[in-house]
């Protein structure tokens, strides 16, 4: 083929291309902002490495904050698709507000990815809805399973947060499966998000003894809760789940983080895929730092997973077919792994237990579905 043709045939895709809206919802300001924003730089540096289709059209991220808040989250979503007339959605970070995403996406049949909501019954009777994160029930079964056999725990205490789903989710899975170890549940204890003052909690905990205690919460109340158990003299060993996977964590609870252990989806020191370590060189040189928060990879996922769906539909680019598409992602090797989603929108993936050591979460294995 000439030049020419070849200029000609770039010229005509060029004028035929045309721009895609891909609505962003995510939580910029207000409580869980760290985990927004996060998802935010992931899924903006993604859009960079990738923004354009295989049929020349181009991605443009819509993005709106939703603050937080689940009346904001369902307005933010209602502009999207009535505004913007996005094609995709992505968002929200918390299962909460996720659910208001979801029931705009459902009722404007528009498809939706979430990049951290892991609620285990969020995708019930949906059918526009999916997910690239682990669900709870994994998610907590596998830190009670990985502590009994890893540390031989018997003994423990959970302290369950019980104005969230994504708490309560955790903390059932948990019990369960550290029972089914052989292990006892010596007490749960309830807190409500924003409490601040947990001494007479961790006095009780002191008194019971236990071997461990799992703290399935955000990282606002696990950090104090770490916090002030160091003061009080609590040096039992301690975990959580993603509610502490970000920096956030460890900037408000300082050295009262080190030693404690949490699930995580990503490792930027271990990435198994070849899109995982391109994405790494992007973050890196974006953001002058090698460290990749997990929420940003699982932004990243989220828009990639969007992406791949986008392609394989690019002849008819609707949003029927990138619903179906996505509903059929098998063995998509993203950023923080490999990636399969059932016809629920449930995501099939290996999960990482980490271990902050001077402040720094390190990685400790690896447990796969």
């Amino acid at each position: 083929m000439s030049k020419k043709i070849i200029l000609i045939a770039f010229l005509i895709l060029n004028l035929e291309a045309k721009d895609i809206n891909l609505g962003v919802v995510l939580p910029l300001s207000g409580s869980t902002a760290a985990y927004g924003q996060s998802a935010l730089d992931g899924i903006e540096i993604a859009n960079k490495m990738q923004g354009t289709l295989q049929n020349g059209d181009k991605v443009k991220l819509v993005v709106l904050d939703t603050k937080g808040d689940k009346i904001e989250s369902s307005s933010a979503t209602t502009r999207l698709v009535t505004q913007d007339k996005v094609l995709g959605i992505i968002g929200e970070m918390i299962t909460a507000n996720t659910l208001q995403v979801m029931r705009v996406a459902e009722e404007n049949k528009i498809p939706l990815i979430a990049p951290a909501a892991t609620g285990d019954k969020l995708l019930e009777n949906k059918q526009y809805s999916s997910r690239v994160c682990f669900m709870d029930s994994f998610q907590g079964s596998s830190l009670a399973k990985y502590v009994s056999e890893k540390f031989g725990f018997k003994k423990a205490v959970v302290v369950v947060d019980q104005s969230t789903d994504y708490s309560l989710g955790l903390a059932k899975a948990f019990e369960k499966e550290f029972k089914a170890k052989g292990g006892k549940i010596l007490k749960v204890l309830r807190i409500n998000s924003g409490d601040k003052d947990f001494r007479a909690i961790i006095t009780q905990i002191k008194i019971l003894n236990p071997d461990f205690i799992y703290l399935p919460l955000y990282y606002s109340e696990a950090a104090l809760f770490a916090r002030q158990s160091k003061i009080i003299g609590l040096n039992t060993p301690m975990g959580s789940a993603d509610g502490v996977a970000d920096a956030t964590f460890i900037k408000l609870a300082k050295e009262a983080s080190n030693n404690y252990i949490f699930t995580d989806s990503f490792d930027s020191y271990n990435p198994v895929t070849k899109l995982g370590k391109d994405f790494i060189l992007a973050y890196e040189k974006e953001k002058k730092d090698k460290d990749v928060p997990a929420f940003s990879a699982m932004g990243a996922d989220a828009y990639f997973v969007m992406l791949h769906a986008m392609n394989a539909c690019k002849d008819q680019l609707t949003s029927e077919c990138i619903n179906d598409k996505i509903h059929q992602t098998k063995n998509y090797e993203g950023v923080s792994g490999v990636i399969s989603i059932d016809k629920n929108g449930n995501a099939i993936r290996s999960i990482i237990v980490k271990e902050i050591k001077n402040q720094k979460p390190i990685y400790k294995d690896i447990i796969n579905p």
